[in-house]
This record gives C-alpha cells, sequence and structure tokens, in this order.
C-alpha cells in the first residue's frame, strides 16, 4: 500500500510512446510444466509433433498450449435464424394464432431459443481443427484432485470436467489443485471444456439480465461498496504500491519491467495523450483510489477531481494527493458519476475501465453527460475492457464468471464497433484507438505473482474462499487477455464540431 514515505513517480521520466513494441523474441513452447505433478519433463510424441514456434518476451507470459476452442465460427447462424422465425410458426398453426401474435411471440421466444441454441451446440461442438499443437492428453488427475466422491465419480482419467463446475466445486474445496494455477491453466484444454451449464444459463437469465435492464444508482453503489470497500488490504495484495487496478503498458518488450513501471508508463501515456498542462481541469470517473489524479496533478499540474463510489478508495485517494504535496489540487470525491456537477466543464476527462459499469442501457446517456462536461475543445480519454466479436465458448464461461465473481453490473464489456460506434452516435470524433489486451496480461502476471506471495495474509484476513477466487480470476484472465478472448481498448476521442481545431492533435 502507498504511504506518506513512498516516492511518487518523477516528473522528468520521459513519456512512453504509443508505438507498437519491439519484435519478440520467440522460441519452441515449453513443455516442462505440461503435467505439474510428474517428475519427468519428458513428454509424448502426441503433444510436440504438432507444436509450432510460438511468441516469447520476458515481459508476457508465453503460452504453453495455445489451443483454439470452438465458437463463433461453428455455429450457424442461419439455423438459428430458421428456429427463431419456424417454432413460433409451428406454434401459431397448432393453436390458431393471428399474424400480429405470431410477430408478438416470435420477439418474446426469440432470446430464449438464442439461449437454448447455444447452450446446446456448446455441449456439442467440434474442435477446431486448425490447432497449431497437440493436447497432451494427461489424465485429469495430473491437473486437479478431485475431493468430492460423486464428482470423482463423473470426472476421472480422460473425462474432462467442465469449467463451471470446476471452479464452483474448488471454491467450496471439493477440489484441489496439483500445482500452479497459473501452470495448470495454461493446459486447461487437456482437463476442462467449456460448455454453458445449467447453472451459468440461470445466471445469466436471473441476475446478468437483470442487471442489465435495471443499473439503478442503488444497484450500482452496492455492487461498487460490496465489491471495493472489502478492504485496501485485500486489493494492496496484488495491486501493489500504485494501487491501480486497470491495465498498465509495457515500455520495453526486452525485459520483465515491475507492476510499478508498468503504471506509471500508463500514467504518462495518458497524460501525454491528453496533452495535459498546468492549469487543465481533469475530471478522472471512476478514479479507483486516486492514483492518476494525484500522478496527473504532480507531474503535469493539473488541478484534477477524482470520482468514485468507494468510502476507503476515496479516503485513501485524498490521503494518497496529501502525502505528495498536491492535496490542494487533485481531490477525490465520493459520489455516482451521475451527480457530478456539470459546470464548469472540464477540459480533460479520462475514464479507465469504469465505463463497463454504466451498462449498455445506460451507455449512450453516460457519454451525452460527458460530452455535456467536457470543453468544446477538451479531450475524453476512454480506457474499456471488451471482448472479441469472433467468441469462442471460453469467452462466454470466463465473462460470465467475471460478472458472477469479481465485476458484478460490468456488462458494458462489448467488441470495439459497438464502443465506437456510441461513440459516434453521442457526437464524438474518435482520434485514435489502441487494443493493448497483451499488456493487460503482462500486468495481471505481476498482480497474480503478488496475490500468491502474499497467500499466508490473504488467508489468515479473508480465507479459503476469497483467495481461491481471486487465484482463478487472475491466473485465467492472464491467459484470456493475452489471447484475446478479452481485451483492453485506449480510445482518445473530441466532439465532432465543425469549429475543432484538429491541427491541434497533429
Amino acid at each position: 500500500m502507498m504511504t506518506a514515505d513512498t516516492p511518487a513517480p518523477a516528473a522528468e521520466s520521459a513519456p512512453v510512446a504509443s508505438a507498437p513494441s519491439p519484435a519478440p523474441v520467440v522460441a519452441d513452447a515449453v513443455v516442462a510444466d505440461a503435467a505439474p505433478n510428474k517428475s519427468s519433463t519428458k513428454q509424448p510424441p502426441s503433444w510436440t509433433r504438432k507444436v509450432s514456434r510460438v511468441f516469447r518476451t520476458p515481459s508476457v507470459n508465453a503460452p504453453t498450449l495455445p489451443y483454439e476452442c470452438g465458437g463463433a465460427r461453428e455455429y450457424n447462424i442461419y439455423l438459428l435464424y430458421a428456429a427463431i422465425a419456424l417454432i413460433p410458426y409451428v406454434i401459431k398453426r397448432v393453436l390458431g394464432l393471428s399474424l400480429g401474435t405470431y410477430i408478438v411471440l416470435t420477439a418474446v421466444m426469440a432470446p430464449f431459443i438464442g439461449a437454448l441454441s447455444l447452450m446446446g451446440h456448446s455441449w456439442i461442438v467440434s474442435t477446431p481443427t486448425e490447432q497449431i499443437c497437440a493436447l497432451p492428453n494427461e489424465p485429469i488427475e495430473s491437473y486437479i484432485t478431485i475431493l468430492d466422491k460423486e464428482l470423482k465419480a463423473k470426472y476421472h482419467g480422460s473425462n474432462k470436467i467442465p469449467m463451471e463446475v470446476f471452479f464452483e466445486a474448488y471454491f467450496n474445496g471439493d477440489i484441489d489443485l496439483t500445482g500452479d494455477a497459473l501452470k495448470i491453466f495454461e493446459m486447461r484444454y487437456d482437463w476442462a471444456f467449456f460448455p454453458i451449464t445449467v447453472n451459468v444459463a440461470k445466471f445469466f437469465f436471473l441476475q446478468w439480465i437483470p442487471e442489465l435492464l435495471w443499473h439503478s444508482k442503488k444497484q450500482d453503489e452496492t455492487q461498487v461498496r460490496d465489491h471495493y470497500d472489502r478492504g485496501d488490504d485485500f486489493y494492496a495484495a496484488f495491486l501493489g504500491d500504485r494501487m491501480v487496478y486497470t491495465a498498465g503498458l509495457v515500455g520495453d518488450a526486452s525485459r520483465r519491467e515491475t507492476l510499478e513501471e508498468l503504471q506509471d508508463n500508463k500514467m504518462r501515456d495518458v497524460c501525454e495523450r491528453m496533452q495535459m498542462q498546468p492549469g487543465d481541469r481533469h475530471l478522472d470517473i471512476g478514479c479507483g483510489w486516486g492514483t492518476l489524479a494525484a500522478f496527473a496533478a504532480r507531474n503535469y499540474g493539473t488541478e484534477s477531481v477524482g470520482v468514485t463510489l468507494g468510502r476507503n478508495q476515496t479516503a485513501f485517494g485524498n490521503a494518497r494527493a496529501e502525502a505528495w504535496g498536491v492535496g490542494d489540487a487533485a481531490r477525490i470525491l465520493c459520489m455516482d458519476y451521475r451527480d457530478i456537477p456539470r459546470r464548469p466543464r472540464y477540459k480533460r476527462i479520462t475514464c479507465l475501465e469504469m465505463a463497463e459499469h454504466v451498462g449498455v442501457r445506460k451507455f449512450q446517456e453516460f457519454l451525452l453527460q460527458v460530452r455535456d462536461m467536457l470543453e468544446d475543445d477538451g479531450l475524453f480519454y476512454l480506457q474499456i475492457a471488451g471482448l472479441r466479436g469472433a467468441w469462442q465458448y471460453e469467452d462466454f464461461s470466463w465473462g460470465l464468471f467475471m460478472a458472477k465473481y469479481i465485476f458484478p453490473g460490468a456488462d458494458a464489456s462489448c467488441p470495439l464497433n459497438w464502443v465506437i460506434a456510441q461513440l459516434e452516435a453521442t457526437g464524438f470524433e474518435v482520434r485514435t484507438s489502441e487494443t493493448v489486451g497483451v499488456h493487460y496480461s503482462a500486468t495481471l502476471a505481476r498482480w497474480y505473482e503478488n496475490w500468491m506471495g502474499n497467500k499466508d495474509k490473504i488467508l489468515a484476513s479473508y480465507g479459503k474462499r476469497w483467495f481461491r477466487v481471486w487465484e482463478i480470476f487472475l491466473a485465467w484472465s492472464v491467459i484470456i487477455s493475452r489471447q484475446g478472448s478479452a481485451t483492453c481498448y485506449q480510445i482518445v476521442a473530441h466532439k465532432n464540431r465543425n469549429a475543432f481545431d484538429r491541427t491541434a492533435l497533429m
């Protein structure tokens, strides 16, 4: 945790460029950790025969088993359209319903037909043939130890376990891992698969969809405070001194930078992209523990205001600003984003990985509010997590796990084209957009290392279940963000006005 004695980043540090990183070193896939409980690192020929050379850099954990999962490419959307049209039509004919009733029935049944078709397809989908590696085909016992007798009777030897069944049982103490979670998850396709289970479907219909449709102030406040007011020590156990809960940036791919370097890289990059100058009124929406607001005030002379619903975050952020000597220039306010005073306007507005929590239904309303609070010549920086459009079933499994356990209410994690469309529809012009998922993977890997290094402290303060939930979240997300299942977008935008001086951004 940051204290008054922790030195703040130096203002003289050069800003991190957003140019592509140096070409990474490549190396043959390493298989030494494929079966964590084996004394020998030798693998069967079927494992090595199809392995190709894979990405490798000291800053990002290289994949051990870059296997492809079935998903959008195998799913026949035209059969879905036919089912949505024909099933209500059959009901219409049998019951003698009118055309108008048929149209209403089709609209009502369409989401359920779609969900059921996805659910069924996820259990029978074939594995894509374009693989660069083969599975080791180790028994499931090489990776996990099933303690529950009923589960053990179902899943043993070559019988893979549904991922949702695994993590629920793991959190409940009915399954143990045979080794390091990250290494075992790198090999997850050898012991697990990713169907949409009944429990997943129930969560989707009974909790995820109602939350998506509602997003009241009370709902958002409850979710944020239940999550972020758990305890600063909980988050410091993986976020480290900077207490920044968003993706950092790799500045030098040839070496393994520290977590603090990654986060300092990112904050400098944000400030430089936003062309922050002394005296600029800066608003950071969803500021977390207030690090960016204090950083901008200290290093760029801004008048920064951060807004969060977390009480602990507010107290921490204001204390940090005082410790960094910018208590008068950086203030953290505890309020809902909808209650932010709109006047006077702000020269620079940033929002890093908070807009997901605004929700799909409220997203345009949120962007219109940002536009109203922004000066006509101001800049808006949006960093938002998103999912790929060409989805795989693992993406669904991870996304709904995150919605249930890690970020409830963050339903606006969408593909980039959706985000850009929302910005343009609300009167913004997108200046730049970059995808930084691989940088997020590097950040998550440091968080995972910190979390595992603080295991004893977390177990003593919060218990085994909380430790295991975050262990799986961090380990799995290192991989998910590296392989593109989920990623992060950095977008700089401004008002799309004829009078806007676009030459100032050249």
